[in-house]
C-alpha cells in the first residue's frame, strides 16, 4: 500500500534534469515542434558530460543543457532552423584557453553537438520506444550514425562496458554515437526518520527518484514529506515489489534490526550499487554478526557502509543527509575508497 505522488500503475518518474526525451516527445505531439540536442563529443573541460541533453521547442523554448550555458544560446538558433529544414545537424563549438573565462569554459574545450528534429531525422515511433522504455526502468541504447543521422534503439547487450560505466560516446569508426539510456537512479529510504527528510530532497536534486518505506504511521505521513512516495508495507515485502537492481541504492534508516534487517538481506541478495545502514561501529559489529549468522558472507557484508556517510563531522540530520549522498555518488563513480 502506498501513498503520496506515485503508484503501482504509474510509470516510473523521469528527473526534471534528465527529462529531454520526454519533454521533446510532449512537445512535438503537442504540435510546439521540438529538437533533441544531445552532446556526442567533448575535448578538454567541456562542463557537460557526453550524453547531455537539450531539448529545444519550435517556439524557442528550452529545457536541459549542453554546456555550461556558453553556447545554449547558438544551438537553440541551429535547432529552430534544423526544425524548419526537417534535417539533422551536427555543431562544434572550439574554446581556447585564453577565451575561455569569458564564455563559461573554465580552462577552454571543444564539445560536438548532435541536432535531431523529432519527426524528422529522429522519428517519433523511435521516440516514443525509447521514453516507454525509461519509464518501464529498461536498459536500452540508441544508435545513431553521425553522418546520415539515422538512429534506432538497440538491446543493451550491445554495449555491455557503455551500460556499467553508464557512458555514452561515439565508437571507434568516428560515426557511430552510442547515447546510453539506463535507468533513472532510485533511492531506496528505509524509516521515515528525521534525515530522511532532509535526504530526500536533496537527493532528488541529485537526479534520484526516492522511495520511502515506512510501516508506522506516525513517521510515513504525506504531511512529513509532501509529494513524495510512501510505501507502508514491511520492508521485506516493499523490497521484493519494488525491486533492487544496479540503478538502485538502499539507505537504512530506522535504527530498528526488525525493519532494517529483512530489507539489508533482501539487498545482500541483489545488485544495488550501494547499501547504507545508519548505526555507530558497535552498532554495526552487531548487524555484521546478524548477517553472519543468517548465512551471508564476509564479501557480501562489505558491501554495506556502516556507519554510513563519509566521515565529514556530519552532526545535524541535514549534514547527515550531505554525507550519505556524498558516499553514494562516491560509491556511484568510482571514487570509494
Amino acid at each position: 500500500m502506498t501513498s503520496g505522488t506515485n503508484t503501482d500503475s504509474e510509470p516510473a518518474p523521469q528527473s526534471r534534469f534528465d527529462n529531454a526525451p520526454e519533454l521533446a516527445l510532449a512537445w512535438h505531439r503537442a504540435g510546439i515542434g521540438a529538437v533533441l540536442c544531445t552532446v556526442v563529443q567533448t575535448w578538454g573541460s567541456a562542463p557537460r558530460r557526453t550524453g547531455s541533453q537539450l531539448v529545444v521547442g519550435g517556439d524557442g523554448r528550452v529545457e536541459g543543457s549542453v554546456s555550461g550555458g556558453c553556447v545554449e544560446g547558438a544551438v537553440i538558433m541551429e535547432a529552430q532552423e534544423a526544425l524548419e529544414r526537417g534535417s539533422h545537424k551536427l555543431l562544434e563549438f572550439g574554446v581556447s584557453d585564453g577565451d575561455a573565462f569569458a564564455v563559461g569554459l573554465a580552462c577552454g574545450g571543444t564539445i560536438k553537438v548532435l541536432l535531431e528534429p523529432v519527426g524528422h531525422t529522429l522519428a517519433e515511433d523511435t521516440l516514443e520506444a525509447l521514453v516507454l522504455a525509461r519509464n518501464e526502468r529498461r536498459l536500452l541504447a540508441y544508435e545513431v550514425n553521425l553522418a546520415s543521422g539515422q538512429g534506432h534503439l538497440v538491446n543493451a547487450a550491445s554495449y555491455p562496458e557503455r551500460m556499467r560505466m553508464d557512458r555514452s560516446g561515439v565508437e571507434d569508426d568516428g560515426e557511430t554515437f552510442v547515447a546510453i539510456h539506463n535507468p533513472p537512479l532510485r533511492v531506496i529510504v528505509v524509516g521515515a526518520v528525521h534525515i530522511a527528510q532532509a535526504l530526500v530532497p536533496m537527493a532528488r536534486i541529485a537526479g534520484y527518484d526516492p522511495i520511502i518505506i515506512e510501516p508506522r504511521a506516525a513517521f510515513g505521513t504525506a504531511e512529513r514529506f509532501p509529494g513524495e512516495c510512501i510505501v507502508d508495507d514491511w520492508p521485506d515485502e516493499a523490497v521484493a515489489r519494488l525491486g533492487l537492481d544496479t540503478r538502485t541504492a538502499l539507505v537504512l534508516l530506522t535504527h530498528d534490526p526488525k525493519l532494517d534487517d529483512p530489507a539489508l538481506m533482501a539487498a545482500l541478495r541483489a545488485e544495488c550499487f550501494y547499501i547504507g545502514a545508519l548505526g555507530s561501529k558497535r552498532t554495526h559489529g552487531q548487524r555484521h554478526q546478524r548477517m553472519i549468522a543468517a548465512g551471508f558472507m564476509q564479501e557480501d557484508i562489505a558491501r554495506i557502509h556502516g556507519p554510513i556517510g563519509l566521515d565529514i563531522g556530519a552532526a545535524s540530520p541535514a549534514e547527515i543527509a550531505v554525507s550519505i549522498l556524498a558516499e553514494m555518488t562516491a560509491v556511484l563513480r568510482g571514487k570509494a575508497a
